[in-house]
């Protein structure tokens, strides 16, 4: 006798059906689980086992053998115990098995029969509905995530004996439905996935430039560098930057949503993120919990967690150096490739990073309150932490200096508010979306170096300044790209139709880390 259910395999965010065969022979009784599962699926064997046995029926006094088709695709999670449950009702001709022929399975059993959530179900319902599945049976506290995948039918069960009387037409029993876990209930690991739209610039006083600095990145989708004494403020400001960003569009959203399913981040009570999310690591965090990975399965990092979004680094240089070195690909690509010898795993990873750091290893380098005693060497190897090649891939970079107390006392209050600069930004992407409407990008800061300059040249007086850069070998030709973009930028805030000369001298004091002057602050309506 043999019954056939079936499932869904991720690799990544990439799904894949998987035919669940059980057979019962005759032979010595026991069970046993093939096709490449990890141990999470051979360990279903005792879940299925209890649940089918707690759900009014018996497990086969025979041998069962439940295989994973195809043998060849590496499996990893519990989201397979449903599958199995009801291939070995059906191979015990409970129910047919032309039943289970158009329907994706997903779901942990519980011994005693419930079902529990599982991580991943918006990306395998993705799967599932571009597999041809007619329908799709979750976990019912998954079931608001699954459904926001059109082109499937999605049920939500709460137990195996509901799934067996939706199949067989009995009367559904009165199951209470299962809590999600911590371990998928939208706990974000890193802290901090969330929005801080309640966080206002203007809480920031003083530092004006950096608040520029800072609704430019906004603006464009820059990265950051900020470098300054404890307590003056970098943190502040990276925390307010996710709440200039307008919200996600529909296709954006879901992207992000799948990516925080699989990572166990996604909450129960919003299954669609429609903010950019902000993630912040703590600087003990490893190369696999930033990068992605793990031992039982491969599972998103915080760079894919972020994706769309904002990562922040605080304390950046106590970061380990290959966590640090492990950013140089995805800020080039947007993806992130996760390889071990069984599985290879691809994540989307396009954020906006945000470094903070301090200017020397006792942090009061600069400060005018604290003595800092820090040798020139102590600070050269503290700063060199953030190796050259991720410095260099930085577009916007500040040093944030102790304002004065008058000059304190007077920017309090005075600063202009999230809420009024959110639409300045809005307006700056609106100009790049229709701009590039008609290619792949979205951003400034997508387009790459070649197109940029072949197809949106800026000014010859703008051309000038870059190419005496150039010259001075003060500019790689990445950066020259990268200062191109920026001016993009800045002509975008400042409503001009090509950067000119002012623009791209804007551009290089953002990447110098000089003053901006007058001619932007003016524009965002920041103090001169």
């Amino acid at each position: 006798m043999a019954g056939v259910a079936h499932s869904v395999a991720l690799e990544g965010l990439v799904g894949r059906p998987v035919e669940v065969e059980v057979d019962v022979s005759s032979g010595m009784p026991g069970t046993i689980v093939v096709g490449l599962g990890d141990t999470i699926v051979s360990e279903a064997r005792e879940r299925v086992r209890a649940a089918v046995i707690n759900s009014g029926t018996s497990w086969p006094d025979h041998r069962v053998a439940i295989n994973l088709a195809p043998s060849t695709l590496p499996k990893s999670g519990s989201h397979y115990d449903l599958a199995m449950a009801l291939a070995v009702f059906a191979a015990k001709r409970v129910i047919a098995s032309e039943l289970l022929a158009t329907t994706a399975y997903v779901g942990e059993l519980a011994l005693d029969g419930r079902l529990r959530a599982v991580r991943g179900v918006l990306p395998a319902t993705l799967a599932a509905a571009e597999a041809g599945f007619a329908t799709i049976v979750v976990p019912e506290v998954n079931a608001p995530e699954a459904r926001l995948v059109p082109g499937i039918d999605v049920v939500g069960a709460r137990s195996l004996r509901h799934c067996l009387a939706m199949l067989t037409g009995e009367p559904e029993p009165d199951d209470p439905v299962v809590p999600p876990l911590d371990d998928a209930s939208g706990t974000a690991a890193w802290g901090g996935a969330g929005r801080h739209g309640e966080l206002d610039l203007a809480d920031v006083a003083g530092q004006e430039d950096s608040r520029t600095a800072v609704i430019v990145a906004a603006a464009g989708g820059h990265h950051v560098l900020m470098t300054g004494p404890p307590g003056i403020g970098k943190t502040m400001l990276a925390q307010r930057l996710p709440g200039l960003l307008p919200d996600l569009d529909h296709g954006q959203a879901l992207e992000v949503s799948a990516v925080h399913s699989l990572a166990g981040v996604l909450p129960a009570d919003a299954p669609l993120v429609r903010r950019p999310p902000f993630v912040d690591p703590h600087h003990t965090a490893t190369a696999v919990a930033i990068v992605g990975g793990g031992t039982r399965g491969i599972r998103p990092g915080a760079l894919s967690v972020a994706h769309r979004g904002v990562l922040f680094l605080d304390e950046a240089p106590e970061f380990a150096s290959n966590v640090l070195d492990a950013l140089r690909q995805p800020l080039e690509s947007g993806h992130v490739v996760v390889s071990r010898s069984a599985q290879t795993a691809m994540f989307p990873a396009r954020f906006q990073l945000v470094l903070a750091a301090n200017p020397c290893p006792c942090g009061q380098g600069g400060s005018v309150a604290e003595q800092c005693d820090c040798t020139p060497l102590m600070r050269r190897r503290y700063r060199d932490r953030i190796s050259g090649p991720v410095r260099d891939r930085i577009d916007i970079h500040r040093t944030l200096v102790p304002p004065t107390r008058p000059a304190l006392a007077q920017a309090i209050g005075g600063g202009r508010s999230t809420a009024d600069l959110a639409p300045l930004v809005a307006e700056a992407r609106r100009r790049q979306a229709e701009r590039l409407a008609d290619t792949p990008w979205t951003l400034n800061t997508d387009i790459p170096g070649v197109d940029l300059r072949k197809h949106w040249p800026v000014t010859d007086a703008g051309r000038a300044l870059v190419e005496a850069q150039l010259n001075a070998r003060k500019l790689s030709a990445r950066s020259a790209d990268r200062i191109l973009r920026v001016a993009w930028t800045v002509s975008d805030l400042r409503g001009h139709d090509r950067p000119d000369g002012d623009d791209v001298d804007l551009a290089l004091a953002l990447r110098r880390g000089t003053p901006l002057g007058s001619g932007l602050r003016d524009v965002v309506g920041e103090a001169s």
